[in-house]
């Protein structure tokens, strides 16, 4: 990752904590005494987090959490910042650190196997030799992320659920169903989704599925503008992100109503809940007050 001022990290663990309450207030002393922004939930299933602050501060914090027996084996993925992704600090407690609302899940045991950002990418060349006299299994992409955040950049041989909201997979299974008997590889942007989600897949008949191991964020990181085409969307006031800086990057987001190349977001307030559209310059103009420069908190 390049040197930037600030830097913006992603974690998660799944674990047992008896004390949300107690272990929230701990992470938030913890996080403000570095100045950080951002926001960490935290349930009896573990802790999800995103935070942003100056470069030197992050390093601190993340040191001072590896001293931590809970942490010391949790990922902290890392892009640039830009010192105003979140306006201030939120932590808090919830049922479930990424809501899916499909149960309870044992989720280190229950969850699929992961394949590694370099196993996936070698799946691709495989599968890309097939028709060349290669023998390796054809997969699919299995995207677990919102429509709209699939609309800023996907893989390679994606399909999605049709999700607005993740808890919606419960519901959209019937969009999926046909995969059941496929090799199915699931991502989603830190690979917290897909830790659930597959819980759940399994559980309803997907027997030969994977995940991809630390999400589509990891996987840019180590093969920038390779099987992964565009931005990646992310739940902060970037709104997305290259992750890496990637020369003659490939913009595959295209404007709501005139189908023009962009990738800029907006909240469309005309629709309750409001829903994330991309829109281009000229549309703007046409569309009116019902379109807002998109924010996600």
């Amino acid at each position: 990752m390049q040197k930037t001022a600030f830097t913006i990290i992603l974690f998660y663990r799944f674990a047992k904590i008896k004390n949300p309450e107690a272990f929230k207030m701990k992470q938030q002393k913890i996080a403000s005494s570095f100045n950080l922004t951002g926001r960490i939930l935290v349930g009896k299933e573990g802790l999800n987090g995103t935070l942003e602050g100056k470069t030197v501060d992050i390093k601190k914090y993340i040191n001072n959490l590896k001293k931590q027996p809970f942490f010391k084996k949790v990922v902290f993925k890392q892009s640039a910042g830009n010192g105003y992704a979140f306006p201030k600090l939120k932590v808090k407690v919830r049922d479930e650190i990424v809501t899916l609302g499909a149960g309870k899940f044992d989720v280190k045991k229950e969850t699929a196997k992961v394949i590694t950002a370099t196993e996936l990418d070698k799946m691709f060349d495989a599968a890309s030799a097939k028709g060349s006299g290669g023998s390796k299994e054809d997969f699919t992409i299995l995207d677990l992320r919102n429509d709209y955040e699939i609309e800023a950049g996907y893989f390679e041989k994606t399909v999605h659920p049709g999700l607005r909201f993740f808890r919606e997979l419960p519901g959209k299974l019937k969009n999926i169903e046909h995969l059941k008997s496929k090799k199915v590889v699931a991502v989603c942007t830190g690979a917290i989704r897909c830790e659930k989600a597959t819980c759940f897949l399994k559980k309803k008949g997907f027997k030969n599925i994977y995940q991809l191991k630390d999400g589509i964020h990891s996987y840019i990181q180590k093969y920038p503008g390779k099987r992964f085409k565009g931005s990646l969307f992310v739940f902060d006031n970037r709104i997305t992100t290259e992750v890496v800086d990637t020369k003659n990057r490939e913009v595959v987001g295209r404007c709501f109503y005139c189908t023009a190349v962009c990738e800029d977001f907006y909240n469309d307030d005309s629709i309750r809940p409001s829903k994330k559209v991309i829109c281009c310059k000229r549309c703007i103009m046409k569309q009116g007050s019902h379109l807002r420069q998109a924010v996600t908190v």
